[in-house]
Formats: structure tokens, sequence, C-alpha cells
């Protein structure tokens, strides 16, 4: 093989990435500001640069779009991990510090959360990673419930279930709280449990 086919085999191989990035970002840009229902792949192509083709070469149907648009969303913008509350010494501080950490989470993501509750029922492609996402709240939930001095209750993993969810962010913002209004209003709710 020769030098110049090593290079051309190169450039088309990052050229074609390029491309599919530019649909990836395109997608995730357009479920941001119209919604994933609202999205599709001719606006995708269009703000891509591209033609409709292009987009079917590198994704062979709309669910395979949201997979990757999901996929670059989150690793631009990953949820908060434990390791933001583990470390806090007390029950109380652990469960303000992991509010605290969702809250300002969706405060600076809230318009593509929006858009994908507003949307789900109605996009099949992202009722799978919104319940992943679900799940993983879930989990969080759970084991901070668990390693609250009231640990076997399970009103106590329920209700932080529930303030974790952006849904109780977006309803609390509604009514003009800030992040750290919230998380205290939250906590107050998990330390109404726990007498």
């Amino acid at each position: 093989m020769t030098k110049t086919r090593r290079y051309t085999q190169r450039k088309r191989a990052a050229d074609r990435e390029e491309t599919r990035l530019r649909i990836v970002e395109a997608a995730m840009a357009l479920h941001e500001e119209i919604g994933p229902s609202d999205t599709t792949i001719s606006a995708i192509a269009q703000r891509a640069g591209v033609q409709r083709l292009t987009v079917y070469r590198h994704f062979p149907d709309e669910t395979a779009v949201f997979e990757a648009c999901t996929s670059h969303w989150l690793e631009l913008n990953p949820p908060p991990v434990p390791t933001a509350w583990e470390a806090c010494e007390g029950d109380d501080e652990r469960v303000y510090a992991a509010l605290l950490a969702f809250y300002r989470y969706y405060r600076g993501t809230q318009r593509m959360w929006q858009g994908a509750h507003r949307d789900e029922p109605k996009v099949p492609a992202i009722q799978g990673p919104m319940a992943e996402f679900r799940a993983y709240l879930h989990g969080v939930g759970e084991e901070i419930g668990k390693s609250c001095a009231a640990g076997g209750d399970s009103r106590l993993t329920i209700t932080l279930q529930h303030a974790l969810a952006f849904t109780t962010w977006a309803s609390l913002e509604s009514l003009g709280l800030d992040d750290e209004a919230k998380a205290d209003l939250a906590l107050a709710w998990v330390q109404g449990l726990e007498r």
C-alpha cells in the first residue's frame, strides 16, 4: 500500500467521523431547541449541512440517531456522581449535597430535559434512555436512603427519589425558588420523615 493511498484512507475516515459528529450535534441542537418530537431527519440534515441520504448512511433509522445523540449529550453533560456527596459527614449534609448537585445539573441542562420529558410519550426512541436515567435516579435515592440513619424507612427512599427527579426540580423552579432553596425544602421533607 502506498503512502498516498494510506493518507487518502485516513482522510476519508476522518471526514466520515467529522460528518457523523456534525449530524449528531445537529440532532442534539434541534432536540434542545424544538424537542425530539419535532426533529426530523430533513431538519437534522439541513442543520448539519448534508443531504438526508448522508444522514441515513451514518444512521439507519431515527432510533440510531437518537441513541448517538443521547450518548454524545451525556458525554458532554454527565449527571452528578456519588463522589459529589459520599464524602459528606452526616445524613443532612449528604442529602443536601446530592440534591444540590442534581439541581445545579438540571439548571444547566433544563432545555434538553424539558423537551425529553414533554416528548417521551410520543417518541419511542427516547423512552429507553429516559428509563435508564430514571433507574439511575432510583438507585441514587436508594443508596442515599440506605446511608441515612432512618435507612429502613421506605418513605425516605421514595421521598429522595421524588426530590431528585427533574420534574420536581422544574415544579420548584416554576415557584421561583433558586437551587439552594429547592435543596433546603427537599431536605426538610427528608428531615420530616426522620422525626
